[in-house]
């Protein structure tokens, strides 16, 4: 059921539009009521709520739902395994929208069982809530008002294009400015070569941990909303991971970013698209995975921190 104001907002008028149908699977009363909540704001049908349990064993989960969601918090340790395989095999099988909340200590879980598809949310907010369910849509019904959509739209539009800026302003200092040059920063002044024989500006992890520290000291005296940088202290940790020859599990990442995790893995995944994080399997236990800095990343941090050494700066 729908409402248009009417004019002058005086009147109103109800009327109805087939909407998506929603399955939950909650491993809490309260987990189905935060996602029926929710749901019901996005304008789709929530089915009846399904434990771990039953919807383990139900053979007509799928049929007729076009949004998958599951609240894992509450699941039994000994379900969650499973669960999250066959949700995700199911969904992806079926190409049908998946939305999995977790617990902290869930997250490494479902980063490495559920498919990349999957989107996956840690304490979120009920706007974060709304917004990856309207996001995962695939077909959204028009409204005739709808406001936090369209608020969320535009937000969800400036993440996705400051992405795009971090990850093409890597690509620059990746790639030969000039055909007969090899890769080169943009700056002309500050030109230098990677390749075998060349001069190379050496740095360490204790040099990067310290960048990081320093970045985390203005929370002592500003609004941590005032510099909301988590892209960079990603890329900036996973570095400092490389030099130390350490993997950094996605639940550690969320740490270091240094924002709500739900926050941090929206910005993992949407990084790893981005083609600067790589996720890798660990291949002694599946229900862990690793994030790294790719090629492109990596030779986009060296490049960037020798021209900033050789211009005589600080690293920031």
């Amino acid at each position: 059921m729908y409402e248009a104001i009417g004019a002058g907002g005086l009147e109103s008028i109800s009327y109805d539009i087939a909407a998506d149908v929603a399955q939950i699977v909650a491993g809490s009363p309260g987990g189905a009521a935060a996602a029926e909540r929710i749901v019901a704001a996005a304008g789709l049908r929530a089915r009846q709520p399904l434990d771990a349990a039953s919807a383990l064993h139900a053979e007509t989960l799928f049929d007729g739902v076009q949004l998958l969601l599951l609240e894992a918090e509450g699941v039994p340790p000994d379900l969650l395994e499973p669960l999250l395989i066959r949700l995700g095999a199911m969904a992806e099988a079926r190409g049908i929208p998946l939305l999995a909340t977790v617990t902290p200590e869930q997250i490494d879980a479902a980063i490495g069982l559920l498919p990349h598809s999957a989107m996956v949310q840690c304490a979120p907010s009920d706007v974060d809530r709304l917004g990856a369910i309207l996001s995962l849509r695939r077909e959204p019904i028009a409204r005739l008002h709808d406001g936090m959509r369209d608020q969320e739209t535009m937000r969800m539009r400036r993440f996705h294009e400051e992405v795009a800026r971090i990850a093409d302003s890597l690509s620059r200092l990746t790639r030969s400015e000039l055909p007969e040059r090899s890769a080169t920063v943009r700056n002309e002044s500050m030109a230098f070569r990677m390749d075998g024989g060349s001069e190379t500006v050496e740095t360490d992890a204790a040099e990067i941990r310290r960048v990081i520290r320093a970045r985390r000291m203005r929370a002592d005296y500003f609004e941590g909303d005032l510099f909301a940088d988590p892209a960079w202290d990603m890329l900036l940790d996973l570095y400092a991971a490389e030099l130390e020859h350490r993997q950094i599990s996605v639940s550690s990442l969320c740490i270091a970013a240094a924002v709500p995790p739900t926050t941090a893995l929206r910005w993992i995944g949407t990084l790893n698209e981005a083609g600067l994080f790589d996720r890798k399997a660990d291949t002694t236990d599946r229900r862990r995975a690793y994030i790294a800095l790719s090629e492109l990343a990596r030779r986009g941090m060296e490049r960037y921190i020798a021209a900033v050494k050789r211009a005589g700066l600080s690293l920031v």
